[in-house]
């Protein structure tokens, strides 16, 4: 038997092991879980919504001992892994509210039929997880599919296997069995639960990832609900209030050592106000300490493996070497932390300006109009999230209307209410969850119809 050991980021030192799962298992697995899911499928909406509410009450209850271990395995500060675990905890009532209202038969009819819209489970659905959330992430995907009344085989970052195995512990313990089962392995395991005999996979990652994803699942032609990263815009515009424009910046750059798919990455800053809006990000920049996940004055954890920072790393000294400066940081990084990072005079034709970093830094680039601002904020490839500042909110939403991005925020994140989809543009997602329409991407909708009576 082969093992996955899990390594602290902030140290290199040994967390815990877990056992691999043979590719040859898998198929067994998935076998389990069809047996699985007519039990499971024939529960009410209301009934499986109960064993996840009991789940929910246990997660509260260890949110701390979780949000440790959740700490120690991914680098986030300890009051960031515990919060963690809380939001997964307090966030799956409202979800069961919303996937009840949402999976009710709806009814139709027209001069002689009268039509019924049901959301029936799909069939066995592969959730396969990244390691910057590594308990929500997985959440926003197991939810949707395990009350839509579909069994899961959940492959969760090699990574983060530990806080994942645990978080998927807690669940089972108010699940039927087979109803979700972890897979736990390298890229191989999921490729290999990918091509399985599954009729769906949800995933979130890289756009590389997701490619292949959408390849392997093309002969069986899977359902796929794809989240995929993204370069995500700020437009600063010239009566935009700088303080609260430099603070929303430096708070989505850097957040979870900037391991986030709706990282700010890059800024474009009216040339009237960039001095100044600079000024201000590098004062609040000072504030963000980096250390380990115990260190209680920390705001900033390592970044997750050496690789990852050597990306960054990378990007960084070929911004710097193509003409962009260095506003705040340096480059005497310590071993395993990028310490926040700010360059300006960037262009979009830089490497940093076009492939998602990850890590904390941010990217600068003046502009002298607005065309100009939005033909920059549109010119890659992805479309997840973007953000405008501006007092004047009429011409700022306008300026929102024309950026090609999933999620928008005025004068704030891009974070839509709990009623809203998590949803990407262009490369940035396939798909979407989150929301009625976002349970509707896991079920399979039947229509039954039949005379009118009468």
């Amino acid at each position: 038997m082969t093992y996955l050991i899990s390594l602290n980021p902030a140290t290199g030192e040994p967390v815990g092991e877990i056992p691999t799962t043979s590719l040859d298992a898998i198929p067994a697995l998935v076998c389990a879980a069809r047996e699985a899911l007519s039990r499971w499928s024939h529960l009410s909406i209301e009934q499986r919504g109960e064993c996840l509410l009991r789940a929910a009450q246990d997660l509260q209850h260890e949110s701390e001992q979780l949000g440790e271990l959740l700490s120690q395995e991914m680098g986030k500060p300890l009051r960031k892994g515990i919060g963690e675990v809380r939001f997964c905890a307090q966030s799956i009532e409202p979800r069961v509210k919303q996937a009840v209202a949402a999976l009710q038969s709806r009814r139709s009819s027209d001069n002689d039929t009268e039509s019924t819209l049901y959301y029936d489970p799909l069939g066995v659905c592969a959730v396969i997880s990244p390691w910057n959330y590594p308990m929500s992430m997985p959440q926003w995907m197991l939810l949707p599919a395990l009350l839509c009344g579909n069994t899961v085989l959940f492959k969760p970052s090699e990574e983060t296997p530990l806080i994942a195995q645990a978080y998927a512990d807690v669940l089972n313990r108010h699940l039927p069995a087979g109803v979700l089962q972890v897979v736990q392995g390298p890229d191989q395991q999921g490729r290999a639960l990918v091509e399985a005999d599954i009729n769906m996979v949800a995933f979130t990652g890289s756009r590389e990832a997701g490619k292949d994803i959408m390849t392997r699942a093309a002969p069986g032609l899977k359902r796929l609900m794809l989240e995929l990263g993204g370069k995500d815009p700020l437009l600063v515009l010239d009566d935009a209030d700088l303080d609260a424009a430099a603070e929303f910046a430096c708070a989505s750059s850097f957040e979870n050592a900037g391991q986030v798919c709706v990282a700010t990455e890059r800024v474009y800053v009216d040339r009237q106000v960039q001095e100044c809006f600079e000024q201000r990000v590098i004062e609040r920049s000072a504030q963000y300490v980096t250390g380990p996940w115990h260190d209680a004055r920390v705001r900033l954890g390592p970044m997750i493996h050496d690789r990852q920072r050597q990306h960054v790393l990378d990007q960084i000294e070929q911004a710097l070497s193509s003409g962009a400066r260095l506003l705040y940081g340096g480059q005497d990084h310590p071993p395993r932390y990028i310490t926040p990072t700010i360059l300006t005079d960037c262009r979009s034709d830089m490497w940093i300006m076009q492939q998602e970093t990850f890590g904390p830094v941010l990217c600068i680039q003046g502009y002298d109009n607005l065309d100009e601002a939005l033909f920059l904020a549109n010119s890659t490839e992805y479309g997840l999230g973007a953000v405008v500042f501006g007092e004047d909110e009429d011409r700022a939403w306008q300026v929102a209307r024309h950026l090609e991005a999933g999620m928008i925020g005025v004068n704030k994140s891009c974070f839509g209410t709990v009623e809203c989809p998590w949803v990407g543009a262009r490369q940035s997602g396939y798909g979407f969850h989150g929301s009625a329409e976002g349970f509707h991407q896991f079920c399979q909708l039947r229509v039954v119809s039949k005379p009118l009576a009468g």
